[in-house]
């Protein structure tokens, strides 16, 4: 599974939708393993499923190496690799389409790097899928949750 570029495996949850949240990420390079976590006070799942993937390439120090993003979101999945978000980016996101704000941010960052997405069962025997679920749902159970500006604004 191990490629010569970085490995990102990422997951959000929420108690609630909207609910209190948080996203978990395993960042992984050669024998380097980072994990990132963050909760937040009232938010939705797919937010943090996004935000996971946004806090995973910005954590990144270099745009020269591919990245692939593995994920449980067939929401941020199908939205990159079928095309939606480039249609909802020409359109600006006409019907109401939601997290405009996030979209906007993963857009500009992924101009930079190479991305590719892969899409992995979430709950089942995938030990770093579930190592971010862990760090999720710990994050939206915590204490000192922040605000997820871009929902309550």
């Amino acid at each position: 599974m191990q490629s010569r570029g970085v490995i990102i495996y990422t997951d959000g949850a929420s108690r609630g939708n909207p609910g209190p949240g948080g996203y978990g990420v395993v960042l992984m390079y050669g024998k380097h393993i980072k994990e990132l976590s963050a909760g937040f006070k009232r938010t939705t799942n797919n937010r943090m499923e996004l935000m996971a993937v946004i806090e995973g390439i910005r954590a990144l120090k270099t745009a020269a190496l591919p990245v692939t993003v593995y994920s449980d979101s067939q929401y941020v999945v199908n939205a990159v690799t079928k095309g939606w978000l480039n249609n909802w980016v020409r359109t600006d996101f006409k019907g109401g389409k939601k997290n405009k704000d996030l979209w906007m941010q993963y857009y500009q960052l992924a101009k930079q790097f190479q991305v590719r997405f892969v899409w992995v069962k979430g709950h089942a025997d995938n030990p770093y899928n579930n190592r971010c679920d862990a760090l999720a749902t710990a994050a939206a159970d915590g204490n000192g949750l922040t605000e997820d500006l871009g929902f309550e604004g």
